[in-house]
């Protein structure tokens, strides 16, 4: 990042690194789009629009390019401990596949070990790689509980995801405080009392 001195402005430039064949070829794509929509595209505040959009959504949509398991497999430990690990309150940011409007909201992710644990950041790294991506909530939380169970082959994973939906609240219906959780539990957490006791531990607001 630097920033260059003009005689009239300051001009700010951000070093950021995207394909640069996809991005032209979406912005070609999102300039027409605003042409269809009645916009100008060549008034000032939106000559750039078209590039920004571009280098957006292939920002929002990264998951694509990252492996979910390999980022666990980054940091796999043998330990022996066998009981609840949770990360919970983890952000989510996603786009809905149906309207490409986004969904944000929170993940709570729990595994009990059987021999390995990994690093506490790799669970939001997983949760991040799929959010980045065209996605319906339901199809997320399983994604995140299978990825988890299929690499670290845990007794067992809890995944419960609440989120609120823009395409719920800028249109159609336009209900402005619905929230929609969603779960799936494996292993250990389909026994009522594991899955009651991470229930209540993601309730609890540490003090």
């Amino acid at each position: 990042m630097d920033i260059t001195q003009h005689p009239e402005k300051t001009f700010y430039r951000k070093d950021e690194y995207f394909d640069n064949e996809r991005t032209e070829k979406l912005s070609y794509h999102y300039k027409e789009i605003i042409k269809l929509l009645g916009e100008n595209v060549e008034r000032e505040g939106l000559l750039q629009t078209p590039l920004r959009v571009a280098k957006a959504m292939q920002f929002m949509t990264q998951g694509y390019g990252q492996n979910p398991e390999e980022i666990l497999q980054s940091a796999l430990f043998k330990e022996d401990y066998r009981q609840m690990v949770i990360v919970k309150d983890i952000e989510i940011y996603s786009l809905c596949e149906h309207h490409m409007l986004p969904f944000v909201g929170r993940a709570h992710v729990a595994y009990i070990p059987n021999g390995y644990i990994t690093g506490l950041s790799k669970i939001a790294r997983v949760v991040d790689a799929y959010a980045r991506r065209l996605q319906v909530q339901e199809r997320l939380t399983q994604q995140i509980k299978n990825c988890i169970q299929n690499t670290l082959h845990p007794l067992g994973v809890a995944v419960v995801i609440e989120a609120q939906h823009l395409c719920m609240m800028m249109r159609g219906v336009q209900k402005q405080n619905s929230v929609t959780t969603t779960s799936d539990f494996s292993g250990a957490f389909e026994k009522l009392a594991t899955r009651e006791e991470f229930i209540r531990l993601i309730s609890t607001k540490l003090r």
